[in-house]
């Protein structure tokens, strides 16, 4: 299973426009045939940087993808790096059972 954590809102704090949600979505609908979007209640994440406390709400979209192919994940993640104006987009694996 593969997480991607994308912020609602740009560096200055104005909300982001949801044609860039859509777009992400549509990708990795048509690349992995569906995923599950947590969207009712933004996550919020905290973290210190240069000694100051930052803050972000975000979004979790999450995709079953059972090869786990590194390579396309990091090249792939550059496109919403560069979309939604982001040093880093947080894309990360867990390993997943199914019962």
């Amino acid at each position: 299973m593969v997480q991607i954590l994308l912020p609602l809102r740009d560096n200055d704090g104005r909300p982001l426009p949801r044609a860039l949600f859509a777009q992400v979505r549509e990708e990795l609908v048509e690349r992995f045939g569906g995923l599950t979007a947590y969207t009712r209640a933004p996550a919020n994440g905290v973290w210190e940087e240069g000694g100051e406390k930052q803050r972000d709400d975000i979004v979790v979209y999450e995709v079953m993808d059972d090869a786990l192919d590194r390579e396309w994940w990091s090249t792939y993640r550059e496109r919403p790096e560069q979309r939604f104006a982001q040093e880093e987009i947080v894309v990360r694996a867990q390993a997943m059972e199914r019962l």
